[in-house]
């Protein structure tokens, strides 16, 4: 196929002289007049007189027509004045006049012509410059030549950009500095004192596309002596077709208009840029109606579009009446560079921007490829390219389709407000975009389909109508130190049996989660500062298994982790902290395994399973919440393993409400309440667990709560090491309690339990202490050398306040007195009774675990066995309960 379609047309030359019959003519008249065909250098008169003799005039700049001189005519009057030929000319500046003879050039001036004289040394630089105002370039080159004060004044940098914007119209110099590179400068900032005639240098061999010019210049070669080379067309497809039969080296400058309907298929390497003033894009229009406005064929590997607006703009905009048009259609084996073009597309049909086939490999750059009613750019069938600064928005379909094993390059690209996804990659796409600013596209930034497997690295997707990132149907994909936040739904969806890294990205502020992952979907998920969502952090549900590690889930204004639906999944070496509602949580036949987690300082429950929440919690540090550290409810049985448990506010691990769970060779310490809670029918198993140091007591079980706690070391707590309450039944077996702040085990309220082989040793109230109406089941314990401190002060005739205070609750008999109208909530030591109470109306009670309020000073008559009264307090038969956090379900 020809690269143009339509006849080609020859521009229409004048007739001139042909340059060897002109160099001769000069030759002779310089000879006739005797002066300076002997000072000619050599490689000029060969320039002047070969084969390039029509090429650029700057091949005839700087060459010197005079003898090399030695020293200024007159040195005085030199001073101050310019002599390199490099000056920035920004503004013309009064120069010294040359006056003068020069010893060492006394013989050129004795043959040299007084007007000759004249004109090159003492005219004015004014008068000069107006002069020169009236060449062409290349007589002002030629002029250039004749003497250093003229080379000077030649220079000129207004001179040059008088010429350049009367031949290549723009504003500002157009540097060419090498094939396929254009850009604009700003004079008064570029290092090179003449920039525009740089650029005329640069551009000079160009071809000139200008409708209703070329009549003109041709018909009036006087008006244009001196630029006698420049060829002009009236269409594109002539230029076009003047490049094919090698008029021209295929530059070619399209000026200012509208060009309608020209068939433009490039199978070359050509250049077409825009001329025009101001914005350039904005002033240069190729338009079809009818199909595509340029097709790059096979051939055009090196091809430059660049600096012109580029529509599609059929008649009918649907697809009734024509098949799928582009306004850039890039074929197979061809690799143009498109650069700042603004590029629109009104069909609804074909995209704007088409890539498609093996070798098809262009530059686009710098381009607007906008409002258009179809995709922006699509690149398919194995395609490739380059894709850098462009700016790529509300277009009707997708931003940037990526299909069918392309795999292009998409770097610092801004694609926003798109009236549907940002970014689509399926059936096998790929990619590798790095940098870009993806926004407020209305469906999701980035779309991940059907085995599609892009790289997306260092890109900003936020503000989102739906997601940021949305994997689906089998994608893959790997993204990587992206921001990803503001989006109104997940910063990132994975679905349907799709596998995608998500790495060391910033996933926040998002008005509903950080990363949802359901529907079978995988993914792993690592090294994310995931913080500041709506909703969880990571929501994992409805069978899906990702690998989740090393993340940070932080400041969530929901949960951290949320597994629920039998989500699946290892998580493992994050850390989860200050996140307002539970740092994980576990529910609905879900099994994740966590493993060597930070689990901290959340406002809520560290780890809460519920509901059949089930799974693994091993190796993890479960640190300083406001509620428990762990909570099991509802049928939920997790294996809790290895675990450290501390700091938290209210207990350790809390079971509850029929919860289960195998809790084993876990360290459980410094929680403001009991180490392990089991209450409400729950069974949970204990083994092998260290409950030391707790602020409360070791493990507390009542209302109901069973249990089966086995080989366990308890020791060191505030309270009883293990209290057993309200009909509860719990089986303990080898364990070791000792070292406790008060009684080694309690149990009282009605509660049994059965008792083997445990060891009760160096308590400082007792060892065992079993309250009125308790029976239980006792074998091979062992209970001995414990400090008995209660029967101690008992015998001593001291006040039990005294040993316990209003923290601790010793197992005594207690006692009503009726003269001193005492309720059913308060209780009197023995010894009150027999020193304080004595001769009043008393009542034995039961054996039962509390503090003397005779001692603590809250009844009528002063204690005469302690020391100064206490604030009020009523006793308090069981520890103080565990806050219970409310379980908010967001799917």
């Amino acid at each position: 196929m020809n690269s143009v379609r339509a006849a080609n047309r020859r521009p229409r030359r004048v007739s001139r002289p042909r340059p060897v019959q002109q160099q001769q003519e000069r030759n002779n008249a310089a000879a006739a007049a005797g002066d300076r065909d002997d000072d000619v250098p050599a490689d000029m008169v060969a320039e002047e007189s070969g084969p390039g003799a029509q090429n650029s005039p700057y091949q005839l700049r700087r060459k010197t027509l005079l003898p090399k001189r030695t020293a200024c005519p007159t040195k005085s009057s030199m001073e101050g004045a310019s002599t390199s030929a490099t000056e920035n000319f920004g503004h013309r500046a009064k120069r010294a006049r040359v006056s003068g003879k020069s010893q060492d050039l006394s013989d050129y001036y004795l043959i040299a012509a007084p007007a000759e004289q004249y004109l090159q040394e003492k005219l004015p630089d004014e008068v000069v410059l107006k002069i020169f105002s009236y060449l062409l370039e290349q007589d002002l080159c030629r002029a250039a030549c004749v003497c250093k004060r003229f080379s000077e004044l030649a220079n000129d940098p207004i001179l040059w950009k008088r010429l350049y914007m009367e031949v290549f119209e723009y504003t500002r110099p157009m540097m060419h500095p090498e094939p396929g590179k254009f850009y604009q400068i700003n004079p008064e900032e570029y290092e090179h004192p003449n920039p525009w005639k740089e650029s005329f240098q640069q551009l000079y061999k160009g071809a000139h596309v200008k409708p209703g010019f070329a009549e003109h210049f041709y018909s009036n070669p006087a008006r244009y002596k001196g630029r006698e080379n420049m060829l002009y067309y009236d269409t594109i497809e002539d230029a076009l077709g003047g490049v094919q039969e090698a008029h021209f080296d295929g530059l070619i400058f399209v000026h200012s208009g509208i060009y309608t309907d020209e068939w433009i298929y490039i199978e070359s390497p050509i250049t077409m840029i825009g001329a025009a003033p101001g914005k350039v894009a904005d002033k240069v229009i190729i338009e079809n109606t009818r199909d595509s406005t340029f097709v790059f064929m096979e051939g055009s590997e090196d091809a430059y579009v660049g600096y012109m607006t580029i529509r599609f703009n059929p008649d009918d905009k649907s697809a009734q009446h024509h098949n799928a048009h582009h306004c850039l259609e890039i074929t197979v084996n061809c690799s143009p560079i498109i650069d700042h073009c603004i590029i629109r597309s009104t069909c609804t049909v074909g995209s704007a921007v088409c890539v498609s086939g093996q070798g098809a490999c262009p530059t686009i750059k710098h381009c607007n490829i906008s409002d258009c009613e179809n995709v922006g750019l699509y690149i398919t069938d194995h395609a490739q390219g380059i894709y850098e600064d462009n700016e790529i928005s509300n277009n009707a379909l997708a931003g940037i389709w990526v299909k069918n094993h392309g795999n292009p390059i998409i770097r610092r690209n801004h694609i926003h407000h798109g009236r549907d996804v940002g970014v689509f990659t399926f059936d096998h796409g790929m990619g590798y975009f790095e940098s870009c600013n993806i926004h407020r596209n209305r469906i999701a930034g980035f779309e991940v389909k059907a085995y599609a497997n892009p790289t997306v690295v260092r890109c900003e997707i936020h503000h989102g109508q739906t997601g940021g990132i949305y994997v689906h149907e089998k994608g893959r994909g790997q993204f990587i130190e992206n921001k990803i936040y503001a989006n109104n739904f997940a910063g990132v969806w994975i679905t349907s049996n799709s596998d995608p890294t998500i790495r060391g990205n910033a996933i926040f502020n998002g008005n509903q989660g950080g990363v949802y992952i359901f529907g079978d979907g995988r993914g792993l998920i690592e090294g994310n500062d995931i913080y500041g969502n709506a909703l969880a952090g990571i929501q994992i549900r409805t069978n899906s298994c990702p690998i989740v590690r090393h993340n940070k889930i932080h400041d969530g204004q929901h949960g951290g982790i949320y597994v629920h639906e039998k989500g699946q999944g290892v998580i493992e070496e994050n850390e989860v902290y200050s996140n307002t509602l539970a740092g994980v949580w576990v529910t609905t036949g879900s099994t994740p395994v966590l493993r060597r987690n930070r689990i901290h300082s959340g406002k809520q429950v560290g780890v809460y399973f519920y509901d059949n929440g089930h799974g693994v919690l091993e190796d993890n540090d479960i640190y300083n919440h406001m509620y428990s550290g762990v909570q099991i409810r509802t049928g939920s049985n997790p294996k809790i393993r290895r675990n450290k448990i501390w700091g938290g506010q209210n207990g350790g691990i809390l079971v509850y409400n029929s919860g289960l769970g195998f809790i084993e060779d876990n360290e459980i310490f410094d929680n403001a309440m009991a180490g392990v809670w089991i209450k409400t029918d729950s069974n949970p198993t204990l083994r092998r667990n260290k409950i030391h140091d707790g602020r409360d007591g070791g493990i507390c079980i009542f209302n109901g709560g069973r249990g089966l706690l086995e080989e366990n070391d308890i020791f060191r707590n505030a309270q009883a090491g293990v209290l057993i309450s309200t009909n509860s039944h719990p089986v303990l077996r080898k364990n070791r309690i000792f070292d406790g702040f008060a009684a080694g085990i309690e149990i009282t309220n009605h509660a049994t339990a059965t008792l083997e082989g445990n060891q009760i040793f160096n308590n400082r109230f007792g060892g065992l202490f079993l309250a009125s109406g308790v029976n239980v089941t006792m074998k091979d314990n062992k209970i001995m050398n414990n400090q008995d401190a209660i029967e101690k002060a008992v015998s001593r005739g001291q006040c039990l306040y005294k040993i316990s205070s209003y923290t601790s609750y010793p197992m005594h008999d207690f006692y009503r007195c009726h003269t001193c109208n005492t309720t059913d909530r308060n209780a009197i030591c023995v010894n009150c009774i027999k020193k304080c109470h004595q001769g009043h109306d008393v009542e034995f009670i039961r054996h039962d675990r509390f503090f003397c309020d005779c001692g603590a000073g809250t009844l009528s008559n002063p204690c005469t066995l302690a020391g100064e009264p206490t604030h009020d307090t009523d006793t308090l038969y069981d520890s103080a309960p565990p806050i219970e956090s409310n379980t908010l379900q967001h799917n």
